[in-house]
């Protein structure tokens, strides 16, 4: 029972967050990209605090400070206002494609400021999904990508950035901590784009503001929470293998819920994607299960 307990929140993170990327739709073109940042990390930032209590987050110690608002500019400010600006002009499910390559900057991050070596298969699979991500940004425009896709490729080189400086503070501090910081450190630095989107805040419509507390309250705080419980319980295979099901089902809901019908050529990309991915962080573990390494006699 419990096992079926950890892979349901595993499985409701996963739609949470395929949830998203239609909620921008919905809430960015009233809001605006600033105001719908703004208004999504604050309230995810309340939300967490609120419970910080009940999931023992520990106030951060001053030497990681620095560290903490590198990952909250990448994978929370950044991030949100590339997302949301790219989403005025691209579909929710095209865009959850291209997000889905993030592992592909993380690793490149990894290999080359962090000396992580960098494997034959997991390079192979690096140039698959980049070919996957090729695909997907000219299924629209032709191969004049037009610069709304360019955008929604910056955020994703974003949340790739961010995943790796975010291992950093995961030596120390936990999931459920280390999203709590990024949140509240995102919301204060994106408060001085303010003034930029102020005028749309106050005239945004019910709708609006209902869809930016949704992404706030549900998609950031709520699937961090889960995600963090389910991480803590299941192999880190079936937790990252969740996580390749996001833009399919980010797909279904922004066909359900906005009429969005995918290109065959972005659902094609999307699989090179996804396949590109899974042999970038499963490929050597999978490599060295089928054809085991042995260690030369001497």
């Amino acid at each position: 029972m419990n096992s079926v307990r950890v892979l349901g929140a595993g499985l409701g993170v996963v739609v949470l967050w395929a949830s998203a990327f239609p909620a921008i739709q919905v809430a960015a073109p009233e809001l605006g990209p600033v105001g719908l940042s703004i208004v999504r990390l604050a309230v995810a930032a309340v939300a967490l605090l609120a419970v910080a209590p009940f999931i023992t987050v520990r106030v951060p110690a001053a030497r990681d400070l620095l560290l903490i608002a590198g990952c909250a500019f990448f994978g929370m400010t950044a991030y949100q206002l590339l997302l949301n600006t790219g989403e005025l002009y691209v579909p929710a499910g095209t865009a959850s494609i291209i997000v889905a390559a993030a592992p592909l900057v993380s690793v490149a991050i990894a290999a080359f400021a962090f000396k992580e070596k960098l494997s034959a298969i997991r390079v192979a699979g690096s140039i698959v999904a980049i070919g996957g991500v090729l695909l997907v940004c000219i299924a629209r425009a032709g191969l004049s990508v037009s610069a709304a896709v360019w955008i929604v490729v910056a955020a994703m080189v974003a949340q790739g950035a961010y995943h790796p400086l975010s291992r950093l503070l995961l030596r120390t501090y936990t999931a459920l901590e280390v999203a709590t910081y990024g949140m509240i450190a995102g919301t204060i630095l994106t408060l001085p784009f303010l003034s930029a989107g102020w005028q749309q805040i106050t005239a945004a419509s019910p709708s609006a503001w209902a869809a930016a507390v949704y992404l706030g309250v549900l998609p950031s705080a709520a699937g961090f929470v889960l995600w963090g419980y389910a991480v803590a319980r299941l192999p880190v295979v079936t937790s990252t293998s969740l996580l390749y099901l996001v833009p399919a089902v980010a797909v279904l809901i922004s066909f359900v819920w906005l009429g969005e019908i995918p290109l065959p050529s972005e659902l094609i990309g999307g699989a090179i994607i996804i396949i590109g991915v899974i042999g970038i962080s499963q490929g050597d573990r999978l490599l060295g299960k089928f054809l085991p390494i042995r260690e030369p006699a001497l």
